[in-house]
């Protein structure tokens, strides 16, 4: 059986990124740890399959990257498709922030996490409700 989450060859990458996260992955972190936001439980530095994401909620299949800046650039905007891309297939959905936000706008991100949770609510009892 082949692992998807948490694949050993990445242990010691995601220990060293959750060892120097940066201030804005430390201050969303501090948002999210412990239920904080709609109940949810996130995970830091949480890889599926080849990728790193900075935070994943396993219950709703949610990812939350941030960055120092969108990125740009034809290369650097193909590796984000095809990253999205390997996502999307698996139904997992990712926000994507730039690192100001989390100090500017967090109640942004917060409503984000949960218009994705309602959302993601009410198609598990549509879908629920067919059977």
């Amino acid at each position: 059986m082949n692992r998807l989450n948490n694949r050993n060859y990445l242990n010691k990458i995601r220990k060293n990124l959750r060892n120097h996260s940066t201030s804005a992955e430390a201050t969303l972190w501090k948002i999210l740890q412990k239920r904080k936001v709609a109940n949810l439980k996130f995970r830091r530095q949480h890889s599926i399959g080849n990728y790193v994401l900075d935070f994943y909620c396993p219950e709703i299949k949610l990812g939350i990257e941030l960055d120092a800046e969108f990125h740009s650039g034809p290369a650097i905007e193909q590796k984000d498709r095809d990253r999205n891309s390997y996502f999307e297939n698996l139904s997992i959905e990712i926000l994507h922030f730039e690192n100001r936000w989390v100090f500017e706008y967090p109640q942004d991100i917060i409503e984000a996490i949960e218009e994705v949770n309602n959302r993601r609510k009410r198609t598990t009892l549509l879908v629920n409700s067919e059977y």
